[in-house]
């Protein structure tokens, strides 16, 4: 199937233009186009498993706010310059190429699944029902009810749907918004949730692809940074909001 490159245009309504987000070395995110900025708490259903996300409290923004992404600021998802003591590597190592490059497919009556591993922000929300690699391939609308569920909650864009008549991503509208994620299952605290087609430019002002779906690295720990690749639950990453 021709996959066409994932862009802003693709499932969002915000201008990449208005919206971006800055890596500094070896420093925070500076934010520009104030998006507004508000926790996502991973919330499950009885079973334990990844079932949506509810909101929680928001934060006043401003243009150029700095975030925190050496995870020891005290006072997250803000940076207090934490990153000038902490023995933290924040060396950017994320691939500049389209995120479908490499991803895997998955073929199912209605709809293709896209599965790009690296971009894993361990939420989880792909396990519910049959889990998703399963439920894609299964017949009914149930089942494609139950596979957009899960891909469009997946923080780091990992997952993708594809409309297999069409060739074109299934993607909802999202505007711009960024959510310092918490997980009170795994008992940590997750990555910054990036919606709505917000350019990352690197320290270097290279521009990552522009994406629907982005999570970025808060724990400092990630190895693709500056994205997340869930290595915040092995360390238990806690970021200290109440």
């Amino acid at each position: 199937m021709a996959k066409p490159e994932y862009t802003a245009q693709i499932g969002t309504t915000a201008a990449p233009d208005r919206y971006w987000i800055k890596v500094t070395a070896g420093g925070p995110y500076i934010v520009h186009g104030s998006p507004p900025v508000q926790v996502a708490m991973i919330g499950t259903n009885e079973s334990g498993v990844s079932e949506d996300y509810i909101p929680g409290k928001s934060f006043e923004v401003k243009e150029g706010m700095a975030l925190c992404r050496c995870g020891h600021s005290r006072h997250s998802p803000f940076c207090d310059g934490s990153h000038l003591k902490a023995q933290v590597d924040l060396i950017e190592r994320a691939s500049f190429e389209p995120l479908l490059d490499n991803a895997q497919e998955i073929d199912g009556p209605a709809l293709t699944l896209t599965d790009n591993e690296r971009y894993c922000a361990f939420a989880r929300f792909c396990d519910g029902a049959n889990r998703v690699w399963n439920e894609v391939q299964m017949a009914g609308v149930a089942h494609e009810r139950n596979t957009l569920h899960m891909t469009s909650r997946c923080p780091g864009g990992r997952l993708m749907v594809w409309d297999r008549q069409t060739r074109k991503p299934i993607e909802p509208a999202e505007p711009a918004s960024i959510h310092p994620i918490e997980d009170p299952a795994e008992g940590c605290s997750g990555p910054l949730m990036v919606r709505g087609g917000v350019r990352v430019e690197s320290a270097d002002g290279q521009s990552y692809e522009i994406r629907n779906r982005q999570a970025l690295c808060r724990c400092g720990q990630s190895s693709n940074k500056p994205f997340c690749d869930g290595t915040h639950a092995s360390v238990h990453f806690q970021d200290g909001i109440g």
